[in-house]
């Protein structure tokens, strides 16, 4: 999965989290204030009708449906009033199931009792008076309540929907836009090739995340270009100093093959042939040890080397090598702390670089000597 969907996955998920939590927390709030704004009308409608009894006469309640008749009516509404002496004063519903008594007795123990059966909002009150306590019970359907319920959840959903569908586009939209710097360095890196590593990458505003992605494979350019040099420069110069020793050969064997010679002859044509060789030989070494030690320079074994150590034993290499070389090492300063002659760097390199040195001595001194 590219990353650009990846991001405008997250960002949907993130978004439609909060949108879904926003429209839960309103629908949510929505119904509680429904419940409690319907509770306070039955509450309403409990003492008004409580205090309507106490007026026209509970032993009337004939009177009193004409009066609830001509008053606004819930749905579904039914009005029980009980005495003291648990006797029915009062229902609206002329056929109804009368109370048990522990109900009643608890109604006027906790003085109000809220409750609900297949959304019928039923409350239960005491309503205390010196003449006539008795208990009220009302219940009615909020049938404009769960309607405008209803609306709202299809307008919250409907809303929903448009909205993550949006969130969908525009996250899509805003990841594009978002990567589209790298974009930009993928397009300029496939344009660079062996022929044109001097080409660098827009390094942008040169603050942000991808300013130093940028900034950080131009370095990484540089590097490769100084390794392309450095290999061409290698292998010019080795093609320049092996040309010179095989060319030697060449025009060695052409001359003894143009004519018949003695053995002596044929004998110093191979003793100058196998100089040349030999030539060759400490040259493609040398070549090597010095290709290996560019190759490898991030791998070198760096450790404590003393250098005179190195030295003496790169001094009975070279006599080994060159009976004839007279080669001496005098030092003139004493040294009574070791450490001084101790360093960190490559053993094999340092000695390298000092067969370099005596070589060439040997190599271009008259007298053979190096003191």
């Amino acid at each position: 999965m590219k990353i650009r969907t990846r991001l405008a996955i997250r960002f949907t998920l993130i978004v439609s989290s909060l949108l879904i939590l926003f429209a839960s927390s309103i629908y949510y709030f929505s119904s509680s204030y429904r419940k409690q704004e319907f509770y306070s009308r039955l509450t309403e409608k409990a003492n008004n009708y409580a205090q309507l009894i106490i007026k026209l006469d509970h032993s009337n309640p004939d009177l009193i449906k004409i009066i609830d008749k001509n008053t606004a009516y819930l749905t579904n509404e039914n009005i029980i009033v009980y005495d003291t002496n648990n006797k029915l004063l009062f229902n609206t519903i002329e056929h109804t199931d009368t109370l048990s008594t522990s109900f009643l007795n608890k109604i006027r123990k906790e003085k109000e009792i809220k409750y609900s059966i297949n959304k019928i909002e039923v409350l239960a009150i005491r309503y205390q008076n010196e003449q006539f306590p008795f208990v009220v019970i009302v219940s009615a359907l909020d049938k404009d309540g769960y309607n405008n319920l209803d609306n709202l959840k299809i307008v919250l959903l409907i809303g929903l929907i448009i909205c993550v569908l949006f969130t969908m586009f525009a996250g899509w939209l805003y990841a594009g836009q978002a990567l589209s710097p790298i974009l930009g360095v993928i397009t300029q890196v496939e344009t660079i090739g062996a022929s044109n590593l001097t080409q660098r990458v827009n390094e942008g505003n040169g603050t942000d995340e991808i300013a130093q992605m940028a900034i950080t494979f131009n370095r990484m350019l540089s590097r490769i270009q100084y390794s392309f040099e450095l290999q061409k420069s290698f292998v010019s110069n080795s093609s320049h100093e092996l040309r010179t020793p095989l060319t030697s050969i060449t025009g060695q064997l052409e001359v003894a093959l143009m004519s018949s010679k003695t053995a002596e002859e044929y004998k110093s044509v191979l003793a100058s042939i196998l100089e040349d060789i030999n030539s060759l030989n400490k040259l493609t070494n040398g070549l090597l040890d010095l290709a290996q030690a560019e190759m490898n320079v991030l791998k070198l074994e760096l450790k404590k080397v003393r250098l005179d150590e190195v030295l003496w034993s790169t001094q009975n290499r070279m006599l080994k090598r060159h009976p004839d070389f007279k080669l001496n090492i005098n030092i003139h300063t004493f040294l009574d702390d070791e450490s001084k002659l101790t360093i960190t760097g490559s053993e094999q390199l340092l000695r390298s670089a000092m067969i370099n040195i005596m070589e060439n001595a040997w190599k271009f001194s008259k007298t053979k000597k190096l003191i």
